[in-house]
């Protein structure tokens, strides 16, 4: 995870000139959301799960290198999912 966080994270200062960037991470912030951290009956989001963000970005990566997927110049789906969970956990104000 610290890996993920130092290559990505700086991509986060991309967003002053990329609004359709801002965009796209924040839909994948928000799939990622309902998808680890599903709401209750109460409709009230869990806490962030450390251990469940980094398990999915840790599988997302093995998918990644399984294809021989290379970080594009732009962005594309993997990198706007990996600077979305980077988001999170800036987000969350937790040190990986």
């Amino acid at each position: 995870m610290p890996g993920i966080v130092a290559a990505f994270t700086p991509r986060l200062a991309e967003f002053a000139f990329e609004p359709g960037f801002v965009a796209a991470v924040d839909q994948h912030a928000a799939m990622l959301r309902e998808l680890l951290y599903a709401q209750g009956p109460e409709l009230a989001p869990r806490p962030l799960d450390r251990e469940e963000l980094s398990d999915y970005a840790l599988g997302f990566l093995d998918a990644l290198t399984e294809i021989g997927w290379r970080e594009p110049v732009g962005y594309d789906y993997a990198v706007t999912r990996l600077t979305a969970i980077c988001w999170l956990v800036r987000e969350q104000g937790r040190i990986v």
